[in-house]
């Protein structure tokens, strides 16, 4: 990642209108903002999500609250709680995410 040409700045994430998701089951809600090239969210998902797609897209991913859990289409499963993070590159190990309780994500992509 190539951080260049953003000047300083804060983001009130409560002032981002959030955009909505569908899953296979539940939602996801995505607060988004970019800079150049880098996209950054919030994602809230609801109990019960479940990623409709397997994900090759690159991403560092925070977990703030709630449980996340990652499968790899290799069949190895992850779980994240609160203060847990994974990185993934583009194209390198397709993953979904899904969650029974809910989860809060801060995610660079």
């Amino acid at each position: 990642m190539d951080i260049t040409g953003i000047p300083f700045g804060t983001t009130d994430w409560s002032t981002i209108e959030p955009t909505e998701h569908k899953g296979v089951t539940g939602t996801a809600y995505w607060r988004t903002r970019q800079f150049g090239n880098i996209r950054v969210r919030m994602v809230e998902y609801t109990a019960g999500y479940l990623a409709d797609h397997w994900c090759t897209k690159g991403h560092i991913l925070f977990c703030l609250k709630g449980e996340l859990n990652t499968e790899l289409e290799d069949g190895r499963q992850f779980s994240l709680k609160p203060g847990m993070s994974y990185q993934v590159a583009d194209q390198a190990e397709p993953h979904r995410s899904s969650t029974s309780s809910g989860a809060t994500l801060f995610v660079v992509d």
